[in-house]
């Protein structure tokens, strides 16, 4: 299984940083963050970015994100719907298979699961016509924090599903997984090829409304059930990445290379690959 880092987790360090550390520690990829994507680009090219990774060895999973999909004003919507033009020709250019999303937060009043689904989809749709002509695909991240219009897989998969395009599948994120209570009879009954990434993760055991991003840890570290998350994932018959995401002030602190070597040896231990490899078809 090919592991890979999301830039959140040294989310202080620049691009060029993220992606050093990420080859110095071993990953096989990085996902970019599109704020230091941009700031890159104001002083390099794509070009520049493309010699980079020919450099250090290392391949982008992913572009993240277009943020809050859903439930946006035009003026907004037309916004992201601009931005995914850009980091769709952006991921074209340096191979990168994935520009992924995030839906929206829920507006003032109840929204009923027919009214998200109904938004999601539209907007899942319009974004894919921006970026399949790219041969670029996106992955749809359910938040599983309070407030969020889509807060488990039971609903982020029927909305891909409903979608029904290759171009657009779910994005697992374990933390996200336990904070929403999602079924595990979603994660039993999903399409392997429905899934393109599955983001790893710990977090402190604290009662769920006491959760937010700050609280997550180096994967196998913590509450989060990796290790059923993984045995059912293997079972399906997932084959996709696994990448690294955590959003921990704390670890943003420290020397990115350190943290990012931390993360690798986690990140192995919690799923038995590398040196920790016990069987299985991971």
């Amino acid at each position: 299984m090919r592991l890979a880092i999301n830039g959140a987790t040294t989310m202080t360090a620049d691009l060029e940083t993220d992606i050093r550390s990420a080859a110095a520690a071993g990953f096989e990829l990085v996902e970019l963050r599109s704020n230091k994507l941009y700031d890159y680009l104001e002083k390099h090219t794509v070009e520049d970015l493309k010699q980079l990774l020919a450099e250090t060895g290392v391949g982008v999973l992913s572009i993240n994100t277009l943020e809050h999909i859903t439930w946006r004003s035009d003026e907004d919507y037309a916004a992201i719907k601009e931005e995914c033009e850009k980091l769709s020709a952006i991921s074209a250019a340096i191979g990168c298979p994935y520009v992924l999303s995030v839906p929206g937060a829920l507006r003032q009043g109840p929204r009923t699961d027919e009214e998200t689904i109904e938004e999601s989809v539209r907007v899942l749709n319009e974004l894919a016509d921006i970026a399949e002509p790219h041969g670029i695909k996106l992955g749809f991240e359910f938040l599983g924090e309070a407030g969020n219009s889509v807060t488990t897989l039971d609903l982020g998969s029927k909305i891909v599903n409903l979608v029904g395009r290759e171009s657009v599948g779910n994005v697992i994120d374990t933390y996200h997984f336990y904070a929403g209570s999602s079924s595990w009879e979603a994660l039993e009954n999903l399409d392997p090829q429905k899934l393109f990434i599955f983001h790893i993760n710990g977090a402190e055991d604290l009662p769920k409304d006491q959760l937010n991003d700050s609280k997550r840890l180096y994967p196998g570290e913590g509450v989060l059930p990796i290790a059923k998350m993984k045995e059912t994932l293997d079972k399906i018959g997932y084959e996709g990445p696994a990448s690294v995401e955590i959003f921990r002030p704390e670890y943003w602190e420290r020397d990115p290379f350190v943290v990012t070597k931390e993360a690798k040896e986690a990140a192995e231990k919690a799923l038995g690959l590398g040196k920790y490899t016990a069987g299985g078809s991971w």
